[in-house]
């Protein structure tokens, strides 16, 4: 599976901005898919998950309430949309799939990892 994620940019304190992360190679709907993001001198950290199936969502603490994700299997692609963004939003969001359902908030074990997407919020 390949995953090529977009939409990242530069945007003002309490903009908006929506990351898409296209799949390919396998049958999209097996897969779980998550959002993580990793700060210049900080670790990779989850922001939100969908799994398979019956699509359960999950968030972050700090991005709950503003962030949503969604996924079209049509399309092989996740979304997240992302709002009322802060300064500490800033960083690379990756987008990475695995074929389970559970446990999705941890980086290991993860089998496929997109390129990254800068987001910039500036202050």
């Amino acid at each position: 599976v390949q995953l090529q994620a977009s939409g990242g940019g530069l945007v003002q304190a309490g903009g908006s901005l929506r990351l898409s992360c296209t799949a390919s190679g396998r049958s999209f709907r097996s897969l779980s898919l998550s959002w993580f993001r990793q700060a210049p001198g900080k670790e990779r950290e989850f922001v939100s998950s969908i799994a398979r199936g019956v699509g359960h969502t999950y968030y972050a603490s700090s991005v709950k309430g503003r962030f949503t994700i969604s996924r079209d299997n049509d399309k092989s692609t996740v979304y997240l949309q992302m709002n009322s963004l802060k300064p500490e939003d800033t960083a690379i969001y990756y987008c990475g799939a695995v074929s389970r359902s559970t446990g999705l908030a941890v980086t290991t074990g993860y089998d496929y990892w997109g390129q990254g997407t800068q987001v910039t919020v500036s202050s």
